[in-house]
């Protein structure tokens, strides 16, 4: 009797350790397929990324838990402030979370993007960009967006643009400068995570964004240095 339970007892450990395997074959297969998709898109150096009309940044909190500053925040309010200035982009996105009055990072990004120089007419929020799936979703069907430059972190943008592979947008990636963060890391792990999850909401069980509505296209305005070009002294 008991040499037929260890026996048994055996039998259900290889199945588990092999249905482990299994599973953590399948979680390395996936991040590697999305990072092979998208990685040739991601360029690192501001100055060269891609030029676009419209540069869309994804929203995050300004302030971490533990009460200081989000240096992952202020990385991309820099970025995009740079890439105004350097006419690669024309017009920003700003899209995050609204769900509270309490909480607004959309208006947060507006108010530090100005203190950066960049004009109103430039940027539009989104209230609704709950997700980096919601932000791209409402991006196409929303705001009537068909191409964009990525604004984020290179640890986020793979997943970013095999998502808006998916929806049929044309995009490139922009990675915000990086620089030592303590506890970075633990984004990384959960990027590694979500990645696995993004292909069930895009295969499998066909995620929805949580809030569309109607249509409002984007009013791109006219960048400063375009009229100053003719002007004596201008430049660009």
């Amino acid at each position: 009797m008991l040499a037929w339970f260890w026996n048994s007892f055996r039998v259900v450990l290889m199945s588990l350790g092999g249905v482990l395997l299994l599973a953590a074959l399948a979680f390395v297969g996936a991040n590697l397929w999305v990072l092979g998709k998208t990685q040739a898109r991601i360029e690192r150096d501001l100055p060269q990324c891609s030029v676009e009309r419209v540069g869309i940044v994804f929203g995050t909190s300004n302030w971490t838990r533990s009460g200081v500053r989000n240096p992952h925040f202020d990385a991309r309010m820099s970025a995009a402030a740079r890439l105004i200035q350097l006419g690669r982009v024309e017009h920003l996105l700003l899209s995050g979370d609204n769900r509270t009055r309490f909480y607004n990072e959309p208006v947060t990004m507006l108010r530090d993007l100005r203190d950066r120089q960049v004009r109103d007419v430039d940027m539009t929020l989104d209230y609704a960009g709950f997700s980096t799936f919601d932000t791209l979703a409402r991006a196409r069907d929303v705001f009537g967006v068909e191409r964009a430059l990525l604004i984020t972190q290179a640890w986020h943008l793979p997943r970013a643009i095999f998502i808006a592979d998916a929806m049929g947008l044309e995009v490139m990636g922009c990675a915000v400068p990086a620089r030592p963060v303590a506890g970075v890391w633990r984004l990384k792990v959960r990027e590694w995570v979500a990645r696995v999850a993004t292909l069930g909401d895009l295969y499998l069980w066909k995620r929805e964004p949580y809030f569309l509505g109607p249509l409002e296209p984007l009013e791109i305005s006219p960048r400063g240095w375009e009229i100053q070009l003719d002007t004596p002294g201008g430049t660009r």
